[in-house]
């Protein structure tokens, strides 16, 4: 199962095109971690929705992982966040959350070395992300059941 935290039940799930590139650039974020989806669908009020995705993968799909927080996963989250896109499907990995964005940012903006950067990321908790950027990624999940969650206080 997928989880994805947001202001309303999301049964269609798209690709939208925001005013800022997340980290995987633009896509349909979901991740394997309940507790982080309730954080996303309540982080502008006391309460919001998780919806519940089966997900089904597909081999014939391009999809790229990052297992943890490397070399790789910094500066592909740079290049997405700074607006170039990528050939993938899905992409899954370790999310930047708000902390760690802005060491990203940081980081990205020439502010601070990539050691810096290592050296503040490596006491964040575990995060995981994985965005579907193509309506075939997209295919690969299905919608089970929405439900409505609280801030935990």
């Amino acid at each position: 199962m997928v989880y994805h935290g947001s202001l309303g039940i999301v049964s269609e799930p798209e690709i939208r095109i925001a005013k800022y590139h997340k980290d995987f650039y633009y896509g349909f974020y979901c991740t394997v971690i309940r507790e982080q989806a309730v954080r996303w669908a309540t982080r502008f009020g006391e309460a919001g929705y998780v919806s519940i995705y089966e997900y089904i993968e597909n081999p014939n799909l391009k999809i790229l992982r990052f297992a943890s927080m490397t070399e790789e996963w910094l500066d592909f989250i740079a290049s997405c966040r700074v607006g170039h896109p990528h050939t993938y499907d899905i992409v899954e990995g370790p999310m930047a959350n708000d902390t760690i964005f802005n060491y990203v940012q940081g980081f990205v903006d020439g502010k601070i070395s990539r050691s810096a950067f290592w050296e503040l990321a490596k006491f964040k908790r575990p995060t995981h992300q994985i965005s579907f950027h193509t309506i075939a990624a997209l295919q690969t999940i299905h919608f089970v059941r929405g439900e409505k969650v609280y801030e935990k206080k």
